[in-house]
């Protein structure tokens, strides 16, 4: 995508931060807004969507950790504690947001429920437009 808006193949496009960024800094793209319901520590002076008069708009992608089903609690909780600490720390903010993204540490019923919106967002959506896979 972003070879094919900076050649001038396509006039508009929707891109990850990471590939875009140093494009967006050099001038060679211009970015009209962020996805997120927040302006991204990576680029603060785009506006959202929403901002931009799109209100309601959200497509964020989210990485997280998984663990298989009935993995004890004890250990869901130890990996999350451990995972929410190097979040957390100032060398890994750093890193994140150097890589476009923005750290968010939750628990895993947090995030569970975050998955279990964007299911059901993005599954609407797609009733709503008659999509099916062929």
């Amino acid at each position: 995508m972003t070879n094919d808006l900076v050649g001038g193949h396509v006039a508009i496009g929707f891109n990850t931060i990471p590939p875009a960024r140093s494009n967006i800094e050099a001038g060679n793209l211009h970015a009209i807004a962020v996805a997120g319901h927040a302006r991204s520590a990576a680029l603060p002076d785009i506006p959202t969507a929403a901002e931009s008069g799109l209100p309601g708009f959200e497509a964020t992608l989210y990485y997280g950790l998984a663990a298989p089903a009935g993995t004890p609690r004890p250990i869901i909780e130890r990996l999350n504690r451990e995972l929410r600490s190097m979040i957390e720390s100032e060398e890994m903010t750093k890193r994140i947001i150097a890589d476009g993204g923005d750290p968010i540490a939750s628990t895993p019923e947090e995030y569970a429920a975050n998955i279990e919106r964007e299911e059901g967002k993005w599954a609407a959506l797609i009733k709503k437009l008659g999509l099916k896979i062929e």
